[in-house]
């Protein structure tokens, strides 16, 4: 029998079934980003008309089950407008990008950024709102949770309020205009001239307009806003968060607002108490957003800190604490980063995922990582070009979601576990990481070892009391299917000395019965 991911959550709780909405999330969970409008342009070819959210096959949403995901996000599904999307076929910089993406790009390809809203109101052109809340149904009864985009910054060039709410937005003087003409642009029907949205170390998106949360009245708009789109899904991730912070929007626009994301916040979860909300953040501020009441913060810092090499970085990062770290949505690509399949070598690229997605937090994957897909696709654009799945890349991540739909990575105790130079002068265990995942109770354990480097790499791995009485226990490498045997002498010493291959990854388990069947069963089976 099919199972769903309701069917599993509810055979780990003693709990009664919750309604789909307020259904208690599985901690650390999965994350799958589907480029809507390219999904629903590459199926509309394969049926031969066209596609709407209606038409999502329910074998990819099983697909998602098998996976483990528990959240979809589905990018770009409000309603856009024509001048907006005049602006995205006529600024030079974005078409070469788009040329460059489709050598066979045509006009009907550019659908205008998703991040550029005319109406919070789902788009007619994939199904409406109609078809949105029968998709939603269908995710609901396999336990995923529907998580859209918010655009809290500001609004595309189409919406109403550049007419009905001058007020709302952020105006400027001639002189500004002619200054900074990248900033600011005249509206050819009111003569008036408004701000193009932007953060403060760029300039401004030109098929946009900034809102002006120095006007109160325009808060509590964008909080019933936001309210409105919550009562159409189960989470949002909101896009350029921090710039809603007031020492960000002062310094950027010179202008004082009151706190918006906490009163919003509240305000949400007072009508849906298990509704999640996902911050894009940067600049270091993922903590300040925590406290403001998200649930997630993207985890840039790692991201950055693994593309860049910097080892030593990367595992003192992982050195924060966990109630921060469990609140932190970490990724190798999304709509606005690199594909990993070009980002990163192949050889950093199998530890750096192990090291992103079998750490504590939101595990955040993106639509074509799994086949190893390499062209960054605009979120103007509503085509992608055909891409080869890649067999290594797709194998890889086959393993790496099997292993992660097993409950001790998200319902077991984490623990990153320190690592010393194996002799004075060899920096190499700089390149080793280690920690462990376990379950007091059920005295499951499984330690994870990778060497981030191409080279070889040694290490000293502190193994705690705790563990080491496990030494004796028989354990199994999951990554590589073979029975693995724990140095015992060296453990009970307190200390593992690892002489690590090139990219090695190392994910083993004692073998306590119950997670080797479940990793063995095929993924329908299991529980």
């Amino acid at each position: 029998m099919k199972r769903t991911r309701v069917d599993v959550l509810d055979a780990l709780s003693c709990h009664p079934p919750l309604a789909p909405r307020d259904h208690c999330m599985r901690p650390h969970p999965v994350l799958y980003q589907l480029n809507t409008r390219v999904f629903l342009t590459h199926l509309s070819n394969r049926l031969g008309r066209k596609a709407t959210l209606a038409d999502i096959p329910e074998s990819f949403l099983n697909e998602l089950v098998d996976k483990g995901v528990h959240i979809l996000w589905l990018l770009s599904v409000w309603t856009t407008g024509p001048r907006s999307e005049k602006e995205s076929r006529s600024n030079p910089q974005w078409m070469r990008q788009f040329e460059h993406t489709l050598e066979d790009l045509q006009p009907q390809d550019i659908g205008g950024s998703g991040f550029a809203i005319a109406d919070y109101r789902v788009s007619e052109s994939i199904g409406g709102p109609k078809g949105l809340e029968k998709l939603r149904d269908r995710l609901n009864q396999l336990g995923i949770r529907l998580m859209l985009d918010f655009v809290p910054n500001h609004m595309g060039l189409d919406h109403p309020w550049l007419n009905s709410h001058p007020e709302y937005l952020i105006q400027a003087t001639q002189e500004q205009l002619d200054e900074q003409p990248q900033n600011y642009f005249q509206d050819e029907a009111s003569d008036k001239i408004f701000a193009h949205g932007r953060d403060p170390y760029f300039d401004g998106w030109s098929d946009t307009v900034q809102l002006d949360y120095s006007n109160s009245d325009l808060c509590s708009q964008m909080q019933t806003t936001l309210l409105t789109i919550a009562d159409q899904c189960d989470a949002v991730r909101c896009d350029m968060a921090m710039l809603l912070t007031p020492r960000v929007f002062e310094r950027t626009w010179g202008r004082s607002m009151q706190e918006f994301w906490g009163p919003a916040i509240r305000a949400v979860k007072a009508r849906y108490s298990g509704f999640e909300f996902l911050a894009e953040v940067y600049w270091d501020m993922e903590w300040e957003l925590q406290e403001e009441g998200f649930d997630y913060c993207y985890d840039k810092r790692l991201y950055d800190r693994l593309k860049d090499r910097d080892f030593v970085g990367v595992r003192n990062h992982l050195k924060a604490d966990l109630a921060y770290q469990s609140k932190l949505a970490r990724f190798l690509e999304n709509h606005d980063e690199p594909r990993a399949a070009n980002a990163l070598d192949w050889s950093l690229h199998q530890p750096a995922a192990i090291a992103t997605y079998l750490s504590p937090g939101l595990r955040f994957f993106h639509h074509g990582q799994w086949q190893g897909n390499r062209t960054k696709i605009s979120p103007h654009l509503i085509r992608a070009p055909d891409e080869i799945v890649d067999p290594s890349i797709e194998l890889f991540y086959n393993k790496l979601v099997a292993l992660l739909d097993d409950p001790i990575f998200h319902h077991g105790d984490w623990e990153l576990l320190n690592i010393e130079r194996a002799w004075e002068d060899n920096w190499s265990s700089d390149c080793l990481l280690s920690w462990v995942w376990h379950e007091p109770q059920s005295r499951r354990v499984v330690v994870c070892v990778v060497n981030l480097a191409e080279h070889e790499a040694q290490g000293r791995i502190h193994i705690p009391e705790w563990l080491g009485a496990k030494s004796t226990d028989p354990w199994k490498n999951l990554w590589s299917d073979e029975p693995f045997e724990m140095p015992s002498d060296q453990w009970n010493a307190g200390w593992w000395t690892l002489h690590a291959q090139g990219s090695q990854i190392i994910v083993v388990a004692n073998a306590m019965g119950r997670m080797l069947e479940h990793l063995s069963a095929a993924p329908s089976e299991r529980v």
